[in-house]
């Protein structure tokens, strides 16, 4: 009688997790193909490889740090410095800040700066083919 129900119990135990996988794994799925959907329609702020490493958006970064949304991928970066510095050392553990608040804060400027880098290096690579190529000349 004891084997009895530990059977049906153990079976209906199995039937539980498998369909809680089967659910998760299916969400999981729809989640994957809509982020591949947003990346054919171009969006930048659902998708790209910065909200897969950072785990946040470009409006979620950009409401943490309190700055303008980039237009067109320029960020003001002293601005966004600026913030960073500010919203970090107040909630430094240490000074009874939160760890939480800080690596948030961490995240909202990595992920801005990774919209803002390529941008930034196409202009600086288009202001060095403008001049010509300087090389550094060291006398000895």
């Amino acid at each position: 009688m004891a084997y009895r129900m530990i059977t049906q119990v153990v079976l209906i135990g199995t039937r539980v997790v498998g369909r809680a996988f089967s659910e998760a794994y299916k969400q999981a799925a729809a989640s994957s193909q809509y982020q591949r959907a947003q990346a054919k329609a171009g969006n930048p702020t659902t998708s790209g490889r910065a909200n897969i490493d950072t785990g946040m958006t470009l409006e979620e970064a950009c409401k943490i740090l309190n700055v303008k949304s980039p237009q067109g991928g320029q960020a003001d970066m002293e601005q966004v410095m600026e913030r960073f510095k500010r919203l970090f050392d107040v909630n430094d553990p240490k000074k009874g800040g939160s760890f939480y608040l800080q690596s948030k804060i961490l995240r909202a400027r990595e992920r801005i700066e990774a919209e803002a880098k390529p941008k930034m290096e196409k202009a600086a690579q288009e202001a060095e083919t403008k001049e010509g190529w300087k090389p550094k000349i060291y006398k000895e």
